[in-house]
């Protein structure tokens, strides 16, 4: 059995469990899918800013923290689209730890030459079009467009006709041959979607579920070499304080 830890960054329960099922319906009969998210006040209740990032990456790490001194996954996804925490989760383990929109991106590189990024919020643009440079997508990202939708009003019926709406614009009018959807929380809409437009739908979570479960069955986990190598433990006040006083 393969344990998969699912994080959702923010804090809202019923997007948990909406990412949980689209987890479950990809992953394989050997595959224990486990969605978590953070306790209200240990992260923000949707992942919309920079500070809502910042907060969102700490309460990665400790939930990564937490499930290691549990006895650990097998491999992590970490499930918003801004891959908040996947550098500092991948410095705590030796399996896999991938974020959704790294997955997303080279999943939809392998359907086409090209590429749209279709998301919520248009302040969250910024962050998407980074993500693009840093996995290396610059030529095959043909268009990043915002739907206006907040992250939150995903948790339960989502604006089908408005989110297809900015896929077609990325098909017909900038050539996109696939399309990433930029939140988890549309992970349920990806057949309705590539039915309507013809051209492949790439959801992050499903496609974080594949690459991780495939990287844990080749024993391929995260490098511990260099920028990924352990954190140093850091001297406490306290630790200090004693060393002082034995001496």
């Amino acid at each position: 059995m393969i344990r998969i830890t699912l994080i959702n960054p923010n804090t809202s329960r019923a997007m948990t469990e909406k990412i949980g099922r689209a987890a479950r319906a990809v992953a394989a009969p050997d595959v224990e899918i486990v969605a978590v998210c953070p306790d209200p006040g240990d992260g923000p209740p949707a992942v919309e800013s920079h500070l809502d990032e910042v907060e969102a990456a700490a309460a990665v790490a400790a939930i990564v923290r937490r499930d290691q001194e549990a006895g650990g996954s097998d491999a992590y996804v970490i499930a918003c689209f801004g891959d908040p925490g996947l550098d500092a989760a991948r410095e705590l383990v030796d399996v896999p730890v991938v974020g959704i929109a790294e997955a997303a991106m080279h999943v939809a590189a392998l359907t086409g030459r090209s590429f749209g990024i279709v998301t919520t919020l248009s302040r969250t643009l910024g962050r998407a079009r980074d993500l693009v440079r840093r996995y290396g997508f610059d030529e095959a990202c043909v268009a990043a467009h915002a739907t206006g939708i907040p992250v939150l009003a995903l948790e339960e019926e989502a604006d089908v006709d408005g989110i297809l709406a900015w896929c077609e614009r990325a098909v017909r009018s900038d050539g996109a041959d696939a399309i990433v959807l930029g939140c988890a929380g549309m992970a349920d809409l990806c057949a309705r979607l590539s039915a309507d437009l013809g051209v492949p739908v790439v959801d992050g979570v499903a496609a974080s579920v594949g690459l991780v479960t495939g990287m844990a069955r080749m024993g391929v986990g995260t490098s511990g070499r260099d920028e990924y190598a352990a954190p140093v433990p850091r001297e406490t006040p306290r630790t200090r304080d004693a060393d002082s006083v034995m001496a």
